[in-house]
């Protein structure tokens, strides 16, 4: 049972662990990247600062809250038995960060029995930040966010991402060739955190992707939610690894169509 206040408060404090843990990120990134090393593919690299930051944030998060689980990109998850769950992504954008490109961010969300109430995405290269609680609305500092007023998918600018595997990136080229004739442009900023929080503010008018892991979205994706954007996958599929949809009402559905039409949820 999510108490009237508990977003509110873990909210404070995920915005608190995540400014610290964005200022430790940019300042090894100033030292330079060290220990690069890669994961699923040799085009996707984790580097020492991921993992020392996600370290910062779990030690943060249990001597806050010792009792809550932490779900987080480099170390994985912890029991599913505790009510709060952090989602954490320590940067999201690493090959934006291991090149010096002001897109990379700390993502963290607190799920309470299994629904996302609080998040922030903090960009650790510029210091903009976007945070959210379920039902309190969206907010960029203090400015609350209402997203795009675009109806028409013709005129719309339209963010993405692509997988690390070569193949997915094949796929994902496809289904861009289909879909850039019908839309304004495309934007491609290299984290997902980051891209649903614009859609949030109206910057980007629409945002899709597949091969998503959920500390790519939750506080992302709340954002935007609380925005006004409808927040989904594909074909009545909720938002997760086959696809990731976040656009207004108004533009939602055509963009959606056109992305079943192209089987953008499908190939490997």
């Amino acid at each position: 049972m999510v108490t009237m206040d508990q977003p509110a408060e873990l909210l404070a404090l995920a915005v608190s662990v995540a400014r610290s843990a964005s200022d430790l990120a940019r300042r090894m990134r100033a030292d330079g990247v060290a220990a690069v090393a890669t994961k699923s593919t040799a085009t996707d690299v984790v580097t020492a600062a991921d993992r020392v930051v996600e370290r910062h944030v779990r030690e943060r998060l249990h001597e806050a809250r010792p009792g809550d689980a932490v779900f987080g990109e480099e170390y994985g998850g912890e029991s599913d038995r505790a009510a709060v769950r952090w989602i954490l992504d320590p940067i999201d954008g690493t090959v934006n960060y291991l090149y010096d490109l002001p897109q990379y961010a700390v993502s963290l969300a607190a799920e309470v029995d299994g629904v996302v109430v609080a998040g922030v995405v903090r960009n650790a290269a510029t210091g903009r930040e976007w945070t959210a609680t379920r039902g309190g609305g969206a907010f960029a500092g203090d400015r609350r966010l209402a997203g795009s007023g675009e109806t028409d998918l013709a005129q719309a600018l339209v963010g993405t991402g692509f997988g690390y595997a070569a193949q997915r990136r094949l796929h994902q080229a496809r289904v861009l060739a289909g879909l850039i004739g019908h839309i304004r442009d495309i934007r491609r900023l290299g984290a997902a955190s980051i891209d649903l929080c614009l859609v949030a503010e109206g910057t980007l008018d629409a945002y899709y992707e597949k091969g998503l892991n959920p500390w790519d979205h939750a506080a992302g994706g709340l954002v935007a939610a609380e925005a006004g954007a409808l927040v989904t996958g594909l074909d009545g599929a909720p938002p997760g690894p086959d696809m990731v949809i976040a656009a207004p009402p108004g533009l939602h559905p055509a963009l959606h169509d056109r992305l079943s039409e192209l089987d953008a949820a499908g190939g490997p």
